[in-house]
């Protein structure tokens, strides 16, 4: 009888040690709690700027992916208009002789989507964004080796994560709507921020851009074919040869772009080729 109890009493042991076992590695296994945010007092310091309300700097690094009901969003608004704002002002004065398309062109190097995104990464400001998108971190690490590449711009060259203009955009309008909408305060705290400032002499011209102006000088055709949907591609043809190709998997405009380039680099063999012709027929003559 005594026996019996006995083989009783194990298997309830061993199954209470099975259960036992399964829950701590069901524990184990549970997807640990992500590391806590870095403190926004921090973006304080980079910015050399104290928020009277804290709010609106947690609103400036909050993305909708992360709180649905609250985002940066409208000081993004309002900082795109500042910005603006602030390199009209500086240009105006800096170039009295420069006429307005050319300041027009200079501004947008100044304010488009790669330049903010470089200030986010050259201060350390991504670090600061409250978000959920899985692949935020893998583009962010992609955008930091393209811009070893291309130290001041890429001209559309490399895929930019919009949301690291984003923040700078929704910072300036924090610190406006802060500072009771003082612009002088808001170009004090971001004039440093934003160098290299982008200027005539530093200036490109987008590869795109440069390819059409270059063949019209020269009188010569350009296409660009469509391959993208295909094989991801564009392929650019001048004078019915083809003198250059450029890839990009997620975005088309990069791919005309990357293309361009490559054109660009290529498109003295096609002006030798013409020249030569050009003597040839002057040979004969």
């Amino acid at each position: 009888m005594e026996v019996k109890e006995q083989e009783k009493v194990i298997p309830q042991q061993e199954a209470l040690n099975m259960e036992a076992a399964s829950l701590e590695d069901n524990i184990a296994n549970q997807e640990q709690p992500p590391p806590p945010l870095p403190s926004l007092d921090e973006v304080e310091a980079i910015l050399g700027y104290t928020f009277k309300n804290k709010c609106l700097l947690e609103e400036a690094f909050t993305h909708s992916s992360y709180q649905k009901c609250f985002s940066y969003e409208r000081l993004e608004y309002v900082g795109d208009a500042v910005l603006n704002l602030l390199i009209t002002k500086e240009q105006y004065f800096m170039y009295p002789d420069m006429a307005p398309g050319r300041l027009t062109r200079l501004r947008a190097a100044n304010v488009d989507t790669e330049k903010l995104a470089r200030v986010a990464i050259r201060h350390g400001l991504h670090r600061y964004l409250r978000h959920k998108k899985p692949l935020l971190e893998q583009q962010i690490q992609e955008f930091s080796r393209g811009i070893m590449e291309y130290p001041l711009h890429s001209n559309g060259l490399i895929d930019v994560p919009k949301n690291l203009a984003d923040i700078v955009e929704s910072t300036i309008g924090a610190v406006f709507i802060d500072s009771d909408s003082s612009i002088d305060t808001v170009w004090k705290v971001f004039k440093g921020l934003l160098e290299p400032i982008i200027n005539p002499e530093t200036i490109k011209t987008h590869p795109v851009t440069e390819l059409y102006e270059m063949c019209q000088k020269k009188n010569l055709k350009v296409k660009f074919i469509d391959l993208w949907k295909e094989s991801m591609a564009i392929d650019v043809f001048i004078e019915n040869q083809k003198v250059g190709r450029g890839t990009y998997g997620l975005r088309k405009d990069i791919a005309q772009n990357r293309a361009a380039k490559n054109a660009l680099d290529n498109i003295g063999r096609i002006l030798s080729i013409k020249e030569n012709a050009k003597n040839d027929d002057a040979l004969v003559c």
